[in-house]
């Protein structure tokens, strides 16, 4: 880790808030949802297609976790309404999970049907491993109900992955793979970067060769490359697999994907919980305010 990414790790969480806004406003839509339609009709008119998530994660009540529910359906709703090229991201935890398992599918399962009806698509991203076996739980009995429409998220630096892809390969397939970014302890998660890279490609190549449609969540152009191989090793069709990109993170990287005609979504978030949101994303993936800056300063941008 350099100097930069060490100060940032260790000071972030007492940096004010409007210093941090410097640094995460290009990489958050917005409050509104109606700031995630704009930034997302922006995007596909470069041929980019977006997956936009509402901001809140770990919450207290089932109220809230209902509240951000309705927004889900809104999200569903609105990319309906003005023709995008767009689907949904939602956590778990943000539907009630850590207060009630049941409730929390009960409102992931209301959002599914919704997608599938609006002929979309749901993504159910993972977070800290406690959530893990609930969220490829919710996941199975998803897509037995609505093949095609929903998809989980795998992380490399878990030591779990690969047996889980193995495990849930006895139904349709569909992935986000992405490193992990939460502190999670060594005996669940791989802490050197050589090993969870490795670990990412070698994820990679066991979905496709389970025939995973696969979200390549990656701005490291050494495994985009690493992928790209894969791809060709394969002999996957362009609508077979996605790169996934964060809103702001190395555009040059994303134009130069969609330039070469590969699919490429971009994660749209927004709401007023972009405060804690950035904080902890700066916090755990530091490279973030690196790239920043050096977009501040008018320099190249590094792998992320």
């Amino acid at each position: 880790m350099s100097l930069f990414n060490f100060l940032v790790s260790k000071t972030i969480m007492h940096v004010p808030g409007p210093i941090v806004g410097i640094f995460a406003k290009g990489y958050i839509a917005g409050e509104e949802l109606k700031h995630a339609v704009e930034v997302t009709r922006d995007l596909n008119g470069k041929g980019m297609m977006a997956t936009i998530d509402i901001l809140g994660e770990f919450i207290k009540k089932q109220d809230e976790a209902t509240y951000f529910k309705e927004q889900c359906l809104e999200i569903l709703k609105a990319i309906d309404r003005e023709g995008l090229d767009a689907n949904l991201s939602l956590k778990p935890t943000q539907m009630g999970l850590e207060l009630d398992k049941e409730f929390a599918f009960a409102n992931i399962r209301e959002i599914v049907e919704l997608a599938a009806g609006l002929n979309n698509f749901v993504r159910i991203d993972m977070e800290d491993h406690p959530c893990t076996d609930d969220t490829l739980e919710f996941f199975r009995r998803l897509r037995e109900e609505f093949p095609g429409h929903v998809g989980v998220v795998l992380q490399s630096y878990l030591r779990r992955s690969l047996d889980d892809i193995e495990a849930l390969s006895d139904g349709l397939l569909n992935f986000r793979l992405c490193k992990g970014i939460y502190n999670e302890p060594r005996e669940i998660a791989y802490k050197e970067m050589v090993t969870i890279n490795r670990s990412f490609v070698c994820c990679l190549e066991k979905m496709f060769e389970k025939g995973a449609y696969v979200g390549i969540a990656t701005h490291d152009e050494k495994l985009i490359f690493e992928s790209l191989y894969l791809v060709d090793k394969f002999n996957l069709k362009r609508d077979d697999y996605e790169f996934q990109m964060l809103l702001g993170v190395d555009p040059e990287l994303r134009d130069l994907l969609v330039k070469d005609g590969h699919r490429l979504r971009v994660y749209v978030p927004f709401g007023k919980s972009w405060l804690p949101y950035s904080k902890r994303r700066l916090k755990e993936n530091p490279s973030i305010a690196q790239h920043a800056l050096r977009q501040m300063l008018g320099m190249k941008s590094k792998s992320v």
